[in-house]
């Protein structure tokens, strides 16, 4: 065997216009199939994309429900919530007893060991383990939608998934490890390498935020491989296994919640990996990472359900119980309305879930803007609703579980859930860069025509011929924004039956909402051009509109299927009419602020902040912070620290 390849210590030196290149040519960029959201932002409301409801097969609904009755009795008689949050680890025995459920094949095909679920009870499952504790709902999804199963199940060969799927889908544990100590959502500067010698790449880096790291058995690595005679190179993907020689848990991190999170520090020093373990070609790693998350995405809304649906329950019977001044502080309107947002959110966000889900499902639909629609505004959402949670409960809210518990009182982790959620924000893509990536999506149809014309670099017969193609499809598209169904008083009738909420109303705002969100889009781009993507908080702006206006969508959707079941129709149809009135509200403001806003003004301030202006504001204060670099140094080399991995069953 030849001797290891020397790494490189040097971080690549990436320009912002390189770093978006590299972002853009790992997208998605072929639309095959139908998107309701894509639609929406292009204002066309295409609402026979999502209904009637897709239903799911009655096999599906068979196998699904009785895992469910398994897991739940799981969760009622082994977990301890308490008992995690306490020693920050969720025990060995657990861990152990949902492998034995299947709970870690729950998205794996039964031909390899698996359960076979479907993603909409795959996401029940996960709603209802983090509902017990938020850290085992990650440990199981990032496993799952992240780790080792997903990347194969969609590009691994068939040697690959006959080799790990049956362990992922009973025995071993995965993780997924691109973020590193100096790159976060700008993947162009990663700095692990995967040096190709013979049969083999050996890898060297260090990975940062490796959920599932401190336990896993598998790896899925994203490393830089060099441009050589054998390969393109570039950003590549690997399954690699946690126990070779050479890789060193550094640190098991510690975090303000989901206290159980196994989230480490991972260095590689010279780690050989088979190149029969690289998933796709060299190069197709960011691809494979960013198709992968296109429904794995879902996961972290599914737990926020949940979460929803706990914080619905504790505000019902406490506030039912809670008296001030003569009656339950439920009848006092302030308290009310918080009590109505958590209800009628709860099942929007649930109604998104199932919708996305069922269209994943069904794979008749692009559901890539759904899915992080669904990750972005029920991460928003659920924090919302945790923290007004916090504030119904008072003190109460404010006092961990613990404390209740020593004093006589029913133990509810309210403050707890508020500090678990808070990472959905950030965990798969940030508010801010899920903003930014929904609005690349959004605009995809505007840049395709017309890209070249506000793209520096082309030649001026690149911009005429863009000039010409934009020509085209911009005298079909913008007369088309002018009228539509939500001007016809009688659209969607469907939507109001007799004794009902009127839905229909809402759905013919959505439909009137979308055409004005294109056109204001489409106004944008024409006054900014080029500039256009240095506009986050309008482009932010945008996509929280259509994330309101897809939520309300699903809703009406969801309530007009569960009226048509007979399943609590009547109440449904008043949760819907309850959000969508609320939703509507958030819409007019938004787009009130899509031109009045402090965007500019924000602007300058920042400068001075960063340019030391404003630092006499800063006096008067101590810095509690510690010594010590504000990003720590990850320079290839062999480590100096105790390896703190550890294997379980």
């Amino acid at each position: 065997m030849s001797a290891p390849p020397t790494p490189s210590s040097s971080r690549p030196t990436v320009t912002e216009r390189e770093a978006r290149q590299v972002a853009e040519a790992a997208r998605e960029q072929d639309w095959r199939k139908p998107s309701f959201a894509k639609e929406l932002f292009l204002g066309r409301f295409r609402l026979d994309l999502i209904h009637p409801h897709p239903l799911p097969a009655e096999e599906d609904v068979q196998r699904g429900e009785e895992f469910l009755a398994k897991l739940r009795d799981f969760c009622e008689t082994k977990i301890d919530g308490a008992v995690i949050e306490r020693d920050a680890r969720i025990p060995d025995d657990v861990i152990t007893g949902l492998k034995e459920l299947g709970a870690f094949g729950m998205k794996i095909d039964t031909k390899y060991g698996g359960l076979g679920l479907t993603q909409v009870y795959y996401n029940k499952a996960l709603a209802l383990v983090g509902s017990a504790n938020p850290a085992i709902g990650a440990l199981l999804s990032a496993h799952q939608s992240i780790g080792v199963p997903q990347p194969l199940k969609m590009f691994g060969t068939q040697e690959q998934k006959d080799t790990f799927l049956p362990r992922c889908a009973r025995t071993d544990i995965s993780a997924f490890l691109l973020t590193e100590p100096d790159v976060g959502s700008d993947p162009a500067r990663l700095a692990t390498t995967a040096v190709r010698d013979g049969d083999d790449y050996v890898l060297d880096g260090v990975k940062l935020w490796t959920t599932n790291g401190v336990v896993a058995d598998l790896l899925v690595v994203m490393a830089r491989v060099p441009k050589s005679e054998q390969g393109k190179g570039g950003i590549t993907a690997f399954v690699v296994e946690a126990a070779s020689e050479g890789i060193t848990v550094e640190n098991r991190n510690a975090f303000m919640g989901l206290r159980g999170l196994e989230n480490g520090v991972t260095r590689f020093h010279r780690v050989r990996v088979p190149a029969a373990h690289r998933i796709g070609p060299e190069g197709a790693g960011l691809k494979i990472a960013l198709t992968t998350l296109n429904t794995g995405r879902l996961s972290l809304p599914a737990m926020c359900v949940g979460a929803g649906k706990w914080c619905l329950k504790i505000a019902r019977e406490w506030s039912a119980v809670r008296e001030q001044w003569g009656k339950p502080v439920a009848l006092h309107e302030a308290v009310g309305s918080k009590i109505s947002f958590i209800a009628a959110t709860t099942f929007a966000l649930e109604a998104v879930l199932d919708l996305s889900s069922q269209m994943a499902d069904e794979d008749r639909n692009d559901i890539r803007i759904e899915a992080a629609l669904a990750k972005l505004y029920g991460s928003e959402m659920a924090c919302l609703m945790a923290d007004e949670l916090v504030q119904i409960r008072g003190g109460r809210g404010f006092e961990t579980a613990a404390s209740l518990e020593a004093r006589g009182e029913r133990a509810v982790p309210a403050e707890q859930l508020l500090r678990d959620l808070r990472i959905n924000r950030i965990f798969e893509g940030s508010t801010e860069i899920m903003h930014l990536l929904i609005a690349r999506e959004a605009v995809d149809a505007h840049l395709s025509v017309a890209g070249d014309l506000i793209d520096p670099d082309k030649s001026l017969s690149d911009k005429a011929r863009a000039g010409a193609q934009a020509g085209v499809f911009y005298a079909k598209w913008l007369p088309r924004l002018v009228a539509g169904p939500g001007q016809l008083p009688r659209s969607y009738a469907d939507f109001h039956p007799s004794g009902h909420p009127d839905l229909s109303a809402h759905l013919r705002h959505v439909e009137r909402a979308a055409r004005k969100l294109a056109r204001s889009t489409f106004y944008a781009m024409s006054r900014w051009q080029g500039r256009m993507e240095t506009k986050q908080g309008f482009l932010g702006r945008v996509v929280d509109i259509g994330a309101e206006l897809f939520a309300m969508s699903a809703a009406c959707v969801r309530a007009e299927h569960l009226r048509a079941k007979g399943d609590h129709g009547r109440e449904a149809y008043q949760l819907a009419d309850a959000f969508c009135r609320q939703s509507r509200i958030r819409v007019e403001e938004l787009f009130g602020r899509l031109w009045t806003n402090t965007d500019d003004l924000d602007r300058k301030v920042v400068k001075g902040v960063l340019g030391g202006a404003y630092e006499w504001l800063e006096q008067g204060v101590v810095d509690p912070s510690g010594d010590g670099p504000w990003i720590a140094e990850a320079t290839p080399g062999a480590s100096t620290k105790e390896n703190v991995r550890r294997a379980i069953g």
